[in-house]
């Protein structure tokens, strides 16, 4: 069964992901009768399976994919980590993951954050703050926090920004004091917002009136900007914009759903003001104005969309396994390995979906031998 699985997960992979391998420098140094698909499967064992790297290492051997131990799998995985974005970036190109036209090659970083946790039933919670430049995918910043307590939550304070930097993020980091800081390091944002949450003034100084904006945005196919302000913590007035757009019917009907069973869960009655909201997406943005108008803001968050489709697997996965939290190569790999583990389980679920009746697709003659 063992094998069947893997020819299943390789032929989710790459046209190219040996080649990749070689051409990174991944496999060199492997012993002359180990080859780079048994070295891959080492590596799923550990990034999958959420194993340590001891227990990885005692795996592989009984199942004679290799002899090696803890430190010489880490320093493997270390090796493996541009094999692992690149193979990571083919599948992401597989999905149509493009930048917007209009931006003109714009580099946009996507912030994010989720919970890690240790092996064993009393191993420790961290959580895992980290940056991806989009469409390219390399992490450019990582940081590690205890989970629970003052200094662990996921805000933008958590993250290095330069002077330049284009940030998205969710909801979660639109905040007063997240866009001060931002703002006071010239990065420009671009963040889903809640008007319950964040406090949005007009540029003369009165809040916005909600209920009055967002209805003269009318057709879902265009959004609308509305110039405004952030008040910081001191009462600077930051400028920012706000984007909207209507969503179409069928998406309302199906948010009102999802907020009406999660209202019958938590025992508590759905807000009309919270109904009114659900119909649109809203934006909060300090993106130049000259370089994104309301189409490439929202296309942009589009492309965010498409990307945290596949981060929502990756936090899944991330929740296990040991996270090499003093290295940051090692730290990288791990990272890129999982990213690639959930572009892979997003794959083969499409592809069982598809595929009938066998759920898989069909490997071309010669696709399973080796590199010489």
């Amino acid at each position: 069964m063992l094998d069947e699985d893997w020819r299943v997960v390789r032929s989710l992979l790459p046209e190219r992901w040996q080649e990749l391998g070689v051409e990174t420098g991944a496999l060199k140094g492997l012993r002359k009768n180990k080859s780079g698909e048994e070295m891959l499967r080492v590596l799923l064992i550990h990034l999958a399976g959420g194993y340590s790297l001891r227990e990885t290492a005692l795996r592989a051997r009984q199942a004679g994919l290799a002899q090696m131990s803890d430190v010489a799998l880490m320093k493997r995985l270390r090796k493996c980590g541009p094999w692992l974005l690149e193979l990571c970036r083919e599948l992401m190109r597989e999905r149509g993951v493009q930048e917007p036209g209009g931006s003109r090659r714009v580099s946009v970083r996507l912030l994010d954050g989720t919970q890690v946790k240790e092996p064993g039933k009393t191993g420790s919670l961290w959580r895992l703050h980290y940056s991806v430049q989009i469409p390219g995918l390399e992490c450019d910043y990582f940081k590690v926090t205890p989970a629970r307590g003052r200094g662990g939550g996921e805000r933008l304070e958590q993250f290095a920004l330069r002077a330049g930097d284009l940030v998205i993020a969710d909801a979660g980091y639109a905040t007063p004091a997240g866009i001060e800081y931002a703002w006071q390091c010239k990065a420009g944002v671009l963040l889903r917002m809640s008007p319950h949450n964040l406090r949005i003034y007009r540029p003369s100084g009165e809040r916005l009136d909600w209920s009055k904006t967002l209805r003269e945005s009318t057709d879902p196919t265009r959004g609308r900007t509305w110039a405004a302000t952030v008040r910081g913590s001191q009462g600077t007035e930051i400028p920012v914009r706000i984007c909207a757009v209507r969503k179409t019917e069928e998406a309302i009907r199906q948010t009102l759903k999802r907020l009406h069973q999660r209202a019958v869960r938590s025992g508590h009655e759905l807000q009309e003001a919270t109904r009114f909201h659900s119909q649109y997406v809203i934006l909060v943005t300090t993106f130049p104005e000259a370089r994104f108008d309301a189409a490439e803001l929202l296309a942009w968050y589009r492309l965010r969309w498409q990307i945290e489709l596949v981060f929502k697997r990756f936090k899944q996965l991330a929740r296990l396994g040991h996270l090499p939290k003093h290295d940051e190569e090692s730290s990288k790999a791990w990272l890129y390995g999982k990213l690639l583990v959930a572009l892979l389980v997003e794959k083969l679920i499409a592809q069982a979906r598809a595929f009938s009746p066998w759920g898989s697709r069909l490997e071309p003659p010669g696709a399973s031998q080796p590199l010489a």
